[in-house]
């Protein structure tokens, strides 16, 4: 679904650019309509079920990262916006049904959760993060610095929906790699197996159960504290995995049960051992 869409953009894209002899007014006009489907690739794109951020009340809120730019674009936007709003206020009411937290769902027209750049001081009231498609992310010094200092003083990130999809993502590893050492220099992205913790913290989870994805075969890799496994977790990254698209369509079986159930699974681990460490 997702990528038929970004066909539909790539062929544009051709489209656009092959035309020879353009006039120079011509070649203005077609980035101005580049600009318009995509967005400028230096300013941030806003959604357009996006109503703002809901006002910190020391509520457990959902906190959605962005990064400038246009990568990774499809009809839902840059990747870093995919499955926005949906999959984050799903998650959130799974959270209110099965666990003790109260997190914020909705108000008005604000589903979900808040979005924020990674340089935002108000992401420090947050304590754990998402991020959609890292492999587009490429952030500048001003937000390597601000993404540091959360993760150091407490902050924890999801990665997710990144990985080798049919030739498309084969950067987005070496990408999330690339930056993450810009972030944290000399950080190592530990494999996790299922003895981890962090899959036992609220559910049992074997991870043999989603097996192969769209994308590929999932692993789960960590960033510790100083390299160090007995330290806190700072990062866990869904490599071959979307499980915010597992959210996202929860409620309209587009995906299998038993696919969705485990995503939300580790949804619901994933936040709580955060909280708990």
């Amino acid at each position: 679904m997702k990528y038929a869409a970004r066909t539909r953009w790539m062929v544009l894209l051709v489209g656009v650019a092959v035309v020879p002899g353009a006039r120079v007014d011509l070649q203005a006009q077609d980035r101005r309509s580049m600009m318009r489907y995509f967005g400028d690739p230096n300013e941030y794109y806003t959604p357009p079920a996006f109503h703002g951020n809901v006002k910190y009340d020391g509520r457990f809120t959902f906190a959605r990262i962005k990064y400038r730019g246009f990568a990774h674009f499809t009809d839902e936007g840059p990747g870093w916006s995919h499955d926005y709003p949906r999959s984050d206020g799903h998650l959130m009411k799974i959270m209110r049904e099965v666990t003790a937290l109260r997190p914020f769902v909705q108000r008005g027209d604000i589903v979900g959760g808040n979005i924020f750049a990674l340089d935002d001081p108000e992401l420090m009231k947050y304590p754990i993060a998402y991020f959609s498609e890292p492999g587009g992310w490429s952030p500048n010094d001003k937000e390597v610095a601000g993404f540091r200092n959360y993760l150091l003083k407490g902050g924890f990130v999801i990665f997710d929906d990144f990985g080798e999809m049919r030739g498309f993502d084969q950067g987005d590893w070496l990408n999330t790699v690339t930056q993450m050492q810009r972030v944290l220099p000399g950080c190592q992205m530990v494999r996790l197996d299922a003895s981890h913790p962090i899959f036992h913290s609220f559910y049992d989870i074997g991870l043999d159960v989603i097996g192969r994805t769209y994308r590929g075969i999932p692993a789960y890799y960590g960033i510790y504290e100083n390299n160090d496994p007995k330290r806190r977790l700072l990062a866990i990254l869904n490599y071959n995995n979307d499980i915010g698209e597992y959210w996202e369509f929860s409620d309209e079986g587009f995906d299998p049960i038993a696919l969705t159930n485990e995503a939300y699974k580790l949804g619901v681990n994933y936040l709580m051992y955060a909280l708990t460490h």
